[in-house]
C-alpha cells in the first residue's frame, strides 16, 4: 500500500500552485508563502516520532557561537523509514514541478539530494539563529541557490516560547513577518542576497522540548543578476545586525579577500576546485 504523504486539500498540486503564485510573488518583505496542513497528519506524526535527539548523534553538527546555537544533521543513514520518504518526496519530480509553478522561477529548479545545509534541524532551550542571508551557491556544484523549504514539526508550541521565523526587510530596519513554527506548517521562500531571515532571540521553551524542523534547498543553473550583491563575498551564511542592536552578530571583516574574489583568475580557480576537487564533505563546519 502506497504511503499517503500529502493532505486532501492539496490533491491537485498544479491547480494549488497556479492559484497561489501571485500570492507568493507579492508577499512582503520578499516572495514567500506559508502553507498549513500540506502533509497528511498521520504521515507527519510518524516523521515526528522518528525525529532523533540530534545532540546525541555523533554525525550531527553542533553550531555554538554568537550567531547560532543549534544542531543539524543531513546524514541519511540516521533517517528512519518515513523521514527518508518525506525527503524523497521533497526532491521528487512532482514536488519540483509544484514549486516551479508556484514561484514562477524561469530557470529550471534542481533538487539537492545531498541535502547540503539541510536535513534535520533542532534548537533547544536558549538556542537561536540570528538574522542572515544564506549561502547563494551550492558548496561543491556550480549551481545557484534559489529556494528554501522549511517544515515545522512542533506540537503545542506556544508564542511565549519564541522561535518564530522572522522575515526582515532588505535594509534590516524592521521585521515584517513572524511565523510560528507549529506542526505541519511549511514555509517556502526565495533565497538571495537580500532575503533576511532567522529567529534571533534565544528560545524560552521548556528543556524537555525543542524546536524541530526539516529543511530542503533548491538550485538552478544561473539566476537574475538583481538577486545578488555586487560585493564579492565568500559563499557562506551572511549574518546581519538588526537595526538598533549594536554588535548583534559577529561579522568577519575580509577586505583583502574580497579584492581577490573580484579577480577572474581567482574565480576560475575556485570553480575548478568545486568541479574537480571537492567531494561533498565541505559542509561539515561553519566558520564565523
Amino acid at each position: 500500500m502506497k504511503t499517503k504523504i500529502t493532505a486532501k486539500l492539496v490533491t491537485n498540486l498544479e491547480i494549488f500552485a497556479k492559484k497561489n503564485r501571485l500570492k507568493y510573488k507579492n508577499s512582503k518583505p520578499y516572495a514567500h508563502i506559508v502553507i498549513k496542513n500540506f502533509f497528511d497528519k498521520n504521515f507527519l506524526n510518524k516523521v515526528l516520532k522518528e525525529f532523533p535527539d540530534l545532540s546525541k548523534k555523533k554525525t550531527s553538527i553542533n553550531y555554538k557561537n554568537l550567531n547560532e546555537v543549534k544542531f543539524a544533521n543531513n546524514k541519511r543513514n540516521i533517517f528512519k523509514k518515513n523521514t527518508k520518504l518525506i525527503f524523497r518526496y521533497l526532491n521528487s519530480a512532482e514536488f519540483i514541478k509544484f514549486i516551479q509553478i508556484l514561484t514562477s522561477i524561469n530557470e529550471k529548479i534542481l533538487p539537492d539530494n545531498t541535502l547540503s545545509g539541510g536535513g534535520l534541524h533542532e534548537i533547544k532551550k536558549g538556542g537561536m539563529l540570528k538574522i542572515h542571508t544564506d549561502f547563494n551557491k551550492h558548496p561543491y556544484k556550480n549551481l545557484d541557490r534559489r529556494l528554501n523549504v522549511l517544515i515545522y514539526l512542533n506540537k503545542n508550541w506556544k508564542k511565549k516560547y519564541g522561535g518564530c521565523l522572522e522575515l526582515w526587510n532588505k535594509n534590516m530596519k524592521r521585521c515584517e513577518k513572524k511565523i510560528l513554527p507549529i506542526f505541519n506548517t511549511m514555509v517556502i521562500f526565495s533565497t538571495n542576497d537580500f532575503t533576511n531571515h532567522g529567529h534571533p532571540n534565544p528560545l524560552r521553551c521548556p528543556e524537555i522540548i525543542s524546536r524541530k524542523s526539516l529543511a530542503t534547498y533548491y538550485f538552478s543553473k544561473g539566476r537574475p543578476k538583481s538577486e545578488i550583491t555586487k560585493i564579492h563575498r565568500k559563499n557562506r551564511t551572511e549574518f546581519k545586525n538588526r537595526a538598533g542592536i549594536e554588535n548583534d552578530v559577529l561579522i568577519k571583516k575580509e577586505y583583502i579577500k574580497k579584492i581577490f574574489r573580484s579577480l577572474k583568475f581567482y574565480q576560475a580557480i575556485k570553480n575548478f576546485e568545486k568541479k574537480y576537487i571537492r567531494t561533498g564533505s565541505s559542509d561539515k563546519k561553519r566558520k564565523n
